[in-house]
């Protein structure tokens, strides 16, 4: 697959926050079809002592999510170091995308952002070309109804959960607007 969407669970907002997990699903733009999936609690503990922040506001802006999306991130017997997770992570895209894959965030400045500040803290090469990137705000902006017209399946806050639904109106937007470029095909 040549698209790859990534949502992280965070303690912060800034490239310097604890990542409480990360998942990644492959999918193909035009039709919407998932392909392979990725997902990673990463240990809190771990991550405060590689010198990452927790940020207070997040910290209570968690304990108000709901109870299913808490238990997915504080899944303890699920939980692995950063640095593993972010070779599994570059593992994950090498074998299951293509060597020009498109990597979308829900704001490429926010996900990718603080991914790329993650993968710099061990001196690891991003597993994508910078220039890949997209960004899911960007091109919900040309069509914002489908978004909100769009269902949510599963529990917000999970990862897998977050980027399938995006993928779903990701889809739908780019071909909305593919037709109105190309009315006649």
């Amino acid at each position: 697959m040549d698209n790859l969407m990534i949502d992280i669970e965070t303690l912060g907002t800034k490239p310097s926050c604890v990542i409480l997990s990360i998942s990644a699903v492959s999918f193909d733009l035009k039709t919407g079809r998932i392909g392979d999936v990725f997902h990673q609690n990463i240990c809190v503990e771990d991550s405060v002592k590689q010198g990452l922040k927790i940020d207070e506001q997040t910290f209570f802006w968690w304990l108000n999510q709901s109870k299913e999306a808490q238990q997915k991130i504080v899944n303890l017997s699920d939980q692995r170091k950063l640095k593993n997770t972010l070779i599994r992570l570059h593992q994950f895209v090498y074998n299951y995308t293509s060597n020009d894959v498109k990597v979308w965030g829900n704001s490429a400045r926010f996900d990718l952002g603080i991914l790329e500040a993650a993968f710099d803290l061990f001196d690891y090469e991003l597993p994508w070309k910078h220039y890949n990137e997209r960004d899911v705000r960007t091109l919900v902006a040309f069509a914002p109804e489908i978004k909100d017209e769009q269902k949510f399946e599963g529990v917000p806050h999970y990862g897998i959960d977050d980027c399938k639904h995006q993928i779903k109106y990701c889809s739908k937007i780019f071909n909305k607007l593919n037709i109105a470029e190309n009315p006649n095909t």
